[in-house]
């Protein structure tokens, strides 16, 4: 019953019961947005300007000369036996609206005026039982200054002709993007919008560039610096909304800002930056026995691939921005890395072409200039694009140079073997790699370097499933094992901190081992990691205590 009284609503009813097709405008180019096109002008008087204009881009301006009044017309398709509204904005002296050939009486109407300001002029015709086609036209005077129209308009049935009834907004650009990174400067692209006469592009919310189309060219810009840039669409009717926002960075200009060396053998905990029954922590709260705090997570945009941060302040019990950023330059000042977490189980980032890859880089070093974060962390549990998140990855450790710390958290799934994504993604990016910690959790039962099953919560488990990473290509330096803080940190997987150190001694020193011993020792095992620092901390940050201090004594 719904779709039926919709359908009836949409209908204009006359007296008689039927329904009515609303008039259109018969007039091709009307607003002169498509300069002289389907006008015709004598001797050449006529003219398309910018300024003056009532609406859009355009109007027309006609210059009388001689024994020539400046007259532009149009032949009109049209309906017999009908009647038509002519109208036109106007500015100047003695200008002159009209149509001939109507087959009825011919009409014209004009304005003496004082050529200040616009007018608009109208007058009607009705055309004769066998007219379909009317000659309007718009002129001056001999002898006068040139005169302005605008928005001629003849409005009426339709005649077959097609008609002309004015543009919309257009809708905002899609696919923004920043390529061709230089010191100075960078190009910008999009797609093109459909009705658009031209873009208007922003940087950093101030209108500075209007172009025909994408690409543009940014120049003048500072060395290895962000800009935020958006792109709104335009044409007569108006200018449409902005894109999303995208970030490009420019190159050059060093690193004034070393990131802190990670050390030799590192504890990673997540910092959780929403409350969920865990203690809820300042970066500075967070213990020092981390070396490595990764903040989870970055918010995912309407901008594929790109990255944004929003502190959860009320959730943290009003912990402000500003004091964010001074905790996390504070711990970077002590020598601990803060990385941005992207992803999580709930992450929705997709890098699954060239553009999102530089998206993703371009968001993500902006971000660690804003807010001081070493690197970023890809905790993706949604599956990657080996081929497009190194691209992304790689883009990004050109920006931020060889102090760049890049995790990876992947689940026990996503490692079991070299032909899967992340394991790829791993090995493509090993020379700039951190240390990948993968989550010894929330998995059951898993596959070991020997083949054999093991089941999680045990000694095994963490070593057996090590030993893949070890073996498969990653450099022990590059291998950490994550696991729960708590038994609150994770559904299932949770192992005491004995467990975790008994793992950490059998793979760099063969001892402490379970059924499962690797054929060799892995001295140069990065370390441990955890979910979370908060469930630490509400459990009276006895995981830290007890395999930081381990971690940190490894060989």
């Amino acid at each position: 019953m719904g779709a039926a009284t919709l359908a009836a609503g949409g209908l204009t009813a006359l007296a008689t019961g039927t329904a009515q097709a609303a008039d259109v405008n018969v007039v091709r180019n009307g607003g002169f947005e498509s300069g002289l096109a389907n006008w015709t002008c004598t001797a050449d008087s006529g003219a398309v300007v910018s300024s003056p204009v009532s609406s859009g881009a355009g109007a027309l301006k006609g210059t009388p000369s001689g024994q020539d009044n400046a007259q532009c017309s149009q032949t009109v398709t049209v309906k017999p036996n009908s009647t038509y509204t002519l109208s036109g904005q106007v500015q100047g002296s003695y200008v002159y609206l009209g149509a001939t050939g109507t087959g009825t009486q011919d009409v014209s109407t004009w304005t003496p005026g004082s050529g200040s300001g616009w007018q608009k002029l109208s007058t009607t015709f009705t055309t004769g039982p066998n007219t379909t086609q009317v000659t309007v036209w718009t002129h001056g005077w001999y002898g006068q200054p040139a005169y302005v129209v605008d928005e001629f308009s003849v409005f009426g049935p339709d005649g077959g002709g097609g008609t002309d009834p004015g543009p919309s907004v257009p809708g905002a650009p899609a696919g923004a993007a920043v390529s061709g990174q230089s010191t100075n400067g960078l190009t910008l692209s999009w797609n093109a919008v459909s009705g658009a006469t031209g873009y208007y592009v922003y940087q950093d919310g101030v209108r500075v560039r209007t172009v025909s189309g994408s690409p543009a060219q940014i120049t003048g810009l500072a060395a290895a610096t962000s800009y935020s840039f958006q792109v709104s669409a335009y044409n007569a009717a108006g200018e449409g909304p902005k894109s999303a926002a995208v970030t490009g960075t420019t190159t050059g200009g060093g690193n004034p800002n070393p990131n802190p060396s990670v050390p030799k053998h590192a504890l990673t905990g997540y910092w959780q930056n929403f409350n969920n029954g865990a203690t809820v922590q300042k970066i500075s709260d967070v213990s020092s026995q981390y070396d490595i705090i990764a903040v989870s997570f970055a918010d995912a945009t309407t901008t594929p691939g790109a990255i944004a941060f929003t502190l959860d302040s009320a959730g943290l019990g009003g912990y402000t921005v500003a004091q964010f950023k001074a905790d996390v330059a504070a711990k970077k000042a002590a020598g601990t890395s803060v990385v941005l977490s992207i992803g999580g189980e709930k992450g929705t980032i997709s890098v699954n072409d060239s553009t999102s890859a530089n998206n993703l880089a371009n968001s993500a070093y902006a971000l660690m200039q804003e807010y001081g974060f070493s690197g970023i962390d890809i905790d993706l549990e949604n599956g990657l694009n080996p081929t497009y998140m190194t691209q992304a990855l790689r883009s990004l450790s050109a920006k931020a140079g060889p102090s760049l710390v890049l995790t990876m958290a992947p689940q026990t799934i996503d490692m079991q073997s070299t032909a899967g994504g992340y394991f790829k993604t791993a090995l493509n990016v090993k020379d700039i790699l951190t240390v990948v910690n993968m989550q010894y959790y929330n998995s059951g039962s898993m596959n070991g370097c020997d083949g054999k099953v093991y089941s999680q919560g045990s000694v095994d488990f963490l070593t057996a499933l090590a030993c893949i990473q070890l073996e498969g290509g990653l450099d022990p330096s590059q291998v950490g094992i994550g696991v729960p803080a708590s038994p609150s940190g994770a559904g299932s997987g949770y192992v005491s901190p004995t467990v975790v150190n008994n793992a950490l001694d059998c793979l760099t020193r063969g001892t402490n081992c379970g059924s499962f011993k690797p054929s060799k020792t892995y001295p140069g095992l990065r370390g441990a990691m955890t979910w979370s620092t908060n469930w630490d901390a509400k459990a009276g940050s006895t995981w830290s205590n007890a395999v930081g201090p381990k971690v940190h004594s490894l060989p």
